[in-house]
C-alpha cells in the first residue's frame, strides 16, 4: 500500500493499478468472471440510489491474528509470493475468522451432519484478504453453475419442509464427482467433535505470485495443534438432547479461559501447468492433492483469543468472499471459485447492503480511498484525495490517481475456443473415493455403512441401485456392504449401463491408494 493519500484503492483497501481496462482473454477476448476490482466497483456504483444467509447462517466466530514463519517449507515464502502478509515475520496480522454448518437454519443444531464452513479475514496492511473455505478439504460439485441446484436438493424439501434423503440422493446419483464429498460427510469426519478441534481449507486452488511476476498452483490447509476430533451418530444424538449449541459454547469458554485454539496455516505447491500427468484436474475442487506427491508445507500460525463483544454487529454482519485477495495472491481457473466470486460479494451487497464494507467488522484496518458514494445505509463518504469536489478518475484537479504498477505483473497466456466444458478426467471421481474408503478405521467405515444404509433405506429403488452402482465401481467393498445392509439387490445394481452423459467409470480401482494423511480422529 502506498503512503500517498491520493493512491486510489478499492474498498478492501487494494491499490487500483488500471482503472481503464476490465481483465479480459487477450484484447479482443471475453472478460472474464474474477474481475473483482470490476465487480465491487460496478455493483457498487448499480446500488447508489437507493437477511439469514441462505447457507452458512448457524455460525460462531472469534477475533486473533496470524504470524507468518517467513518460510514455505525449506525455502524463503518470497521466492513463491509477494504477499507481506505471507513473507513477513514478527507481524501479527488481526484475523477474524467464522465457523459454520453450511444447510441449517440460524439455530440448527451444531452436531448436524454437515460440512463445517472455515472463513478468516485477514486485516493485512496491503488490504483485507479473505479465505473462504471448510474443514473437509473437498466440495460436492466442481462447477459453480451447479451449486443453486445443489443447495436446493440439500436444503428442506419445499412442500413438506423436510430434508429429504431421496432430494439429497436424486442430485448425487447424477453428479459423480460429489461421491468423495459424500464419502467424507456420511463419516465421522462429517461431525466434528466442536470447533477447535477440526481442519480448514481452502478447498478451491489459488495462485501464489513473486515479485518477478512468477506463479504456482497452491491450496491452503489449516491443522489444528489441539489434534482432529469427531463424532459418530450416537455420539452426536446424545449431546443434542442436552445442547444444540455445544461448539459454540466450547470455542467461547476456551477462550474466555484462556485457552487459545492455534492452527498451523500450510500449502501445497504445484507447478503453474495443466499437470497432463496426473489422474485427476489440479483445479477439480472435489478432488485433493496427494501429499505424499504435494505435502503440506507449514507458512505460520493462527491463533484465536478474543471473543465478540456483540455477535450481530460482528459475527452475523461479518461478510466473506473469495475475490478479497492481496497482491501477491491470485485466483485459478477452478470453475468453483470463478463463481463464488461473484456470488459470495454480490449476495453481502444483498443481504447486508451496498454498504457492508463500511462496518467495522468488515472494513480493512489500514488506510483505504475510492470513489464510491451513497447507497443504501451509507455510514460515511469516502475519502476521495485532496479535493472533495472530485469523486472520479483520472482528473488534473487533485483526485486520486492510480497505484504505480509493480516493475514484473503476473500475466497468465489464455488460448481456446469460447464454449461449455466438463472435465475430461473423471476416473478419479471413482478412484479418490475408494482410496478414502479404504484408508477409514473399521470404526469410522461402519459409522459411515450404517449412515448410508439409513439413507437408502428412505430412497426409492431406482436411487438406491444407482447409488449402489456409484459405490461399487468406488470400491467392491464399498457397493456391497451398503447393498447388503440396505436390503438392495447388489446383483441389479451392478447390471445398470453406464450413467448417461458420463464416461464409463474406470473399473480399475483397486490400486488407488488414499495419500490424505488423516488418521488422526477420534
Amino acid at each position: 500500500m502506498s503512503d500517498d493519500k491520493n493512491t486510489l484503492t478499492t474498498r478492501q483497501g487494494h491499490p487500483v493499478r488500471d482503472n481503464q481496462s476490465l481483465r479480459s482473454v487477450g484484447e479482443r477476448g471475453p472478460a472474464t468472471l474474477e474481475n473483482y476490482q470490476f465487480i465491487e466497483k460496478i455493483t457498487h456504483f448499480d446500488r447508489e440510489r437507493v437477511p439469514e444467509r441462505v447457507v452458512h447462517a448457524r455460525g460462531t466466530a472469534a477475533h486473533g491474528w496470524f504470524e507468518a514463519y517467513g518460510t514455505i517449507g525449506d525455502e524463503p515464502a518470497s521466492r513463491y509470493t509477494c504477499a507481506k502478509v505471507l513473507t513477513r515475520t514478527g507481524v501479527k496480522t488481526p484475523v477474524f475468522l467464522r465457523f459454520s454448518t453450511v444447510i441449517g437454519a440460524k439455530e440448527s443444531p451444531e452436531t448436524a451432519r454437515d460440512p463445517r464452513g472455515f472463513a478468516i479475514k485477514f486485516y493485512t496492511e496491503d488490504g483485507n484478504w479473505d479465505l473462504v473455505g471448510n474443514n473437509l478439504k473437498v466440495f460436492f460439485i466442481r462447477d459453480a453453475i451447479k451449486f443453486p441446484d445443489m443447495i436446493h436438493a440439500f436444503k428442506p424439501d419445499p412442500i413438506t419442509n423436510r430434508q429429504e434423503p431421496w432430494r439429497f440422493y436424486d442430485f448425487v446419483q447424477h453428479h459423480p464427482e460429489a461421491l468423495h464429498m459424500v464419502t467424507w460427510v456420511k463419516s465421522p469426519w462429517g461431525i466434528p467433535a466442536d470447533y477447535r478441534h477440526m481442519q480448514g481449507s481452502s478447498v478451491n486452488t489459488y495462485k501464489l505470485v513473486n515479485d518477478q511476476g512468477v506463479a504456482v498452483l497452491c491450496k491452503f490447509s489449516f491443522e489444528p495443534k489441539q489434534g482432529i476430533r469427531n463424532l459418530t451418530s450416537e455420539q452426536a444424538a446424545e449431546i443434542q438432547k442436552y445442547d444444540v449449541g455445544h461448539a459454540s459454547r466450547d470455542l467461547y469458554d476456551a477462550i474466555e479461559r484462556g485457552d487459545h485454539p492455534e492452527w498451523e496455516m500450510c500449502v501445497q505447491i504445484m507447478a503453474d501447468e495443466a499437470h497432463d500427468e496426473l489422474p485427476f484436474d489440479p483445479l477439480d475442487d472435489t478432488k485433493r492433492w496427494p501429499e505424499d506427491q504435494f505435502p503440506l508445507l507449514p507458512v505460520g500460525r493462527l491463533v484465536l483469543d478474543r471473543n465478540p463483544s456483540n455477535v450481530f454487529a460482528e459475527t452475523e454482519q461479518a461478510a466473506f468472499g473469495t475475490g478479497v485477495l492481496v497482491e501477491g495472491i491470485d485466483f485459478s481457473d477452478d470453475k468453483m471459485l470463478q463463481g463464488r466470486t461473484l456470488s459470495y460479494s454480490d449476495t453481502q451487497r444483498y443481504r447486508v447492503g451496498a454498504n457492508y464494507l463500511q462496518l467495522p467488522i468488515n472494513a480493512p484496518k489500514c488506510p483505504y480511498a475510492t470513489n464510491q458514494r451513497d447507497g443504501q445505509m451509507a455510514l460515511q463518504v469516502d475519502r476521495s484525495g485532496s479535493n472533495p469536489h472530485v469523486n472520479y478518475e483520472p482528473s488534473s484537479q487533485g483526485g486520486l490517481r492510480e497505484a504505480p504498477r509493480p516493475q514484473h505483473e503476473y500475466r497468465q497466456w489464455i488460448e481456446g475456443h469460447l464454449g461449455r466444458y466438463q472435465s475430461r478426467k473423471t476416473a478419479a471421481d471413482y478412484q479418490q473415493t475408494g482410496a478414502r474408503y479404504r484408508s477409514f478405521e473399521d470404526w469410522e467405515r461402519d459409522d459411515l455403512i450404517a449412515n448410508l444404509v439409513a439413507d437408502m433405506q428412505a430412497c426409492p429403488e431406482d436411487i438406491q441401485l444407482r447409488m449402489v452402482w456409484h459405490f461399487w465401481h468406488c470400491d467392491p467393498d464399498y457397493g456391497t456392504q451398503v447393498a447388503q445392509g440396505a436390503g438392495i439387490d447388489l446383483e441389479r445394481a451392478k447390471a445398470l449401463p453406464n450413467l448417461p452423459g458420463h464416461p464409463a467409470p474406470n473399473e480399475d480401482v483397486a490400486e488407488a491408494t488414499y495419500q490424505g494423511g488423516e488418521r488422526e480422529s477420534r
